[in-house]
């Protein structure tokens, strides 16, 4: 009796598997949408494309724009952004705006195939129909781009989309995302809307589950992505590395401040998002993230390095940074008060002299040259004495890390 049941159980498995599958790999064969807009509304769509820091993700390096390709690296696989373009069979051509507007707020593309969260739906499920409407119009008036993006890299059974809906049951609502700070002004609701919604900057800057399930009791306090990490971007956090309301409405129009640079996945979200936007809505921001009271800057608490990591410095890097630490516009950050050195987490700069970073353009024709890597120059214990050298000298931190920790971090 017992293995009659344990029999039927497999069989409505195998039979709820095959009808799932079947639902998932259905073929959208509606027919090519033609969209009427207005020159105006075709504006707005762009504006909000660039807002929503669509490229970034759906652009892959030797690509056309929108054409999708470009590969997202997560812990469990690769995943390939999809054609956003209106072409027919490889990109938008044939949704309806209904069908965008669902797959942008409920990760379900046309006729029925879950979205990873990679697209993050998890975010843009608070947008407004208005503005999913104005850019589907304008990503619909785009040339068609007939690339189909590279296979998604996913063992089994992650390359099952139909997981996606019991992932969504455990992880996805209708509720929105908390808030990271404090107000109540217009312009900060306006700023809520653009971080938490078009930006999406939780999805980068908030710590995930085990599951890839963003940690909402731990919202924007930091996240990993690869080799970088994300820094903590609540109001106390920016504020204790040196941010004002000023200096980040700055860094998201022209990506350099007395702070420092973007660098890694920031530095395309100033390039090809945030420099485009209004200073109206880089001020929202910016008042979203600091609060309409903002925490007072931390004053920077500078110390004396250890002599080894600073003849390190000396030897290595003053040639760009300078001797006493100031930089040198267009070639090299400056280090005192530098936004990375002032972070509790050291991961970024043990990184970033490890790998080295490359050449960067920033608007108004401003220019960051390459970072040499030093991973094959410099050994654990002395790449540790420079990033203590550099906390204590310029960052106000404590000189904890070790050479084991420097060991953990390389490739």
């Amino acid at each position: 009796m017992i293995k009659r049941i344990i029999l039927w159980l497999i069989a409505i498995a195998i039979i709820v598997w095959a009808v799932l599958y079947w639902y998932e790999g259905r073929t959208l064969d509606g027919p090519v949408q033609k969209v009427t807009a207005t020159p105006q509304e075709i504006e707005r769509g762009r504006y909000l494309t660039l807002a929503g820091d669509c490229a970034a993700c759906h652009t892959s390096a030797d690509g056309a724009p929108l054409a999708g390709g470009f590969p997202l690296d997560t812990p469990f696989g690769t995943i390939y952004s999809s054609n956003l373009t209106p072409s027919a069979d490889f990109g938008i051509g044939r949704w309806t705006k209904d069908d965008f507007y669902k797959a942008l707020t409920q990760g379900i593309s046309p006729p029925s195939k879950n979205l990873y969260p990679a697209m993050p739906y998890t975010s843009y499920k608070g947008i407004t129909r208005e503005d999913s409407d104005s850019i589907y119009s304008y990503l619909m008036s785009q040339p068609a781009i007939d690339v189909a993006p590279p296979e998604n890299s996913l063992p089994f059974p992650l390359n099952q989309r139909m997981a996606m809906i019991g992932w969504n049951l455990l992880f996805f609502n209708d509720k929105p995302l908390p808030d990271s700070s404090q107000g109540s002004s217009p312009e900060w609701l306006r700023g809520k809307y653009l971080v938490n919604v078009l930006e999406h900057c939780a999805e980068c800057h908030t710590p995930r589950g085990k599951l890839g399930e963003m940690d909402l009791d731990n919202f924007m306090k930091g996240g990993a992505l690869g080799r970088f990490v994300a820094p903590d971007i609540t109001p106390q956090a920016l504020a204790e590395r040196g941010w004002t309301k000023e200096d980040l409405q700055q860094f998201f129009m022209t990506g350099l401040t007395p702070q420092g640079s973007a660098y890694s996945d920031m530095h395309p979200v100033i390039y090809l998002s945030s420099q485009h936007l209004t200073p109206e809505d880089n001020s929202a921001i910016a008042t979203y993230l600091m609060g309409d009271n903002p925490p007072a800057t931390s004053p920077l608490r500078v110390g004396e390095g250890n002599t080894q990591g600073r003849q390190i410095y000396l030897e290595t890097c003053s040639g760009c940074h300078s001797y006493d630490g100031s930089g040198k516009p267009n070639v090299a950050v400056a280090m005192k008060g530098n936004s990375t050195l002032r972070d509790v987490d050291s991961t970024n700069l043990i990184n970033a002299i490890l790998d080295g970073l490359p050449e960067q353009a920033f608007p108004n024709n401003q220019y960051m040259q390459s970072m040499p890597g030093f991973a094959n120059k410099l050994n654990d214990q002395q790449i540790s004495d420079l990033v203590n050298f550099l906390r204590v000298q310029w960052g106000g931190q404590p000189a904890d890390v070790t050479p084991e920790h420097v060991k953990s971090l390389r490739q």
